[in-house]
């Protein structure tokens, strides 16, 4: 029988905090056998392997995370919007490390909890970036930058990336208030060409306008 009060949530939630705690690629069904004072057979009562706890590690840390930026973008537009999205989103990474990691994950084309939890993020983005008049292929563009220079800021500090004595508040300020005076002049993309192989996340790019499609934080 299963352990009193263990179920797949509280699995999962603990999979979280030790990921938080060790590492996200130190995670183990092992160590978190270990955690919950169970053998490791148990756990099988609630997950069928380590990439299915790691899938639903991601899903929750990603509803986390759309969580935490809906938050910040509340009653915000505009610059207002983006440094307070932006604080959030490094807030959570140095709050939560191990899940951070987690939320990289792409969801699978037929996992709808993990779409569903991701494009709750990219709604937020696409909200504030219409604060700077973007829409549709625009949008996207800015997206992928934007996501590529906070994430690699929030795994760069994770790492002791930044040696030099200087403050990094002010380093990561300045880099939102550099992405937000880039947006004020972001130029329309041109007319897209034929559709080519090698997108991000290992998709070939849709032709369907970007306003119009489903989609997730691997843009």
């Amino acid at each position: 029988m299963p352990r009193a009060g263990l179920s797949r949530p509280t699995v999962v939630t603990a999979a979280a905090e030790l990921a938080d705690e060790m590492g996200w690629e130190r995670l183990t069904l092992a160590a978190l056998a270990a955690r919950l004072g169970v053998r490791l057979p148990s756990l099988y009562k609630h997950i069928d392997s380590l990439d299915g706890l790691r899938r639903d590690v991601s899903v929750l840390a990603v509803g986390e995370l759309g969580a935490v930026l809906s938050a910040a973008a509340v009653g915000r537009a505009g610059g207002d919007a983006l440094r307070a999205v932006a604080a959030a989103y490094r807030d959570y990474g140095q709050r939560h490390p191990g899940r951070y990691a987690a939320t990289v994950r792409a969801p699978a084309a037929d996992d709808a909890e993990h779409t569903t939890a991701a494009e709750t993020v990219l709604r937020v983005v696409f909200a504030v970036l219409a604060g700077y008049g973007l829409a549709g292929d625009d949008a996207v563009d800015a997206t992928r930058a934007l996501r590529a220079a906070l994430h690699g800021f929030v795994v760069l500090e994770a790492g002791g990336g930044f040696g030099l004595p200087l403050d990094v508040d002010r380093s990561y300020r300045r880099l939102v208030d550099g992405f937000d005076a880039t947006l004020h002049r972001w130029a329309p993309a041109e007319v897209p060409g034929p559709p080519s192989p090698g997108d991000i996340g290992g998709r070939q790019r849709s032709t369907t306008p970007a306003s119009t499609r489903s989609s997730s934080p691997v843009t």
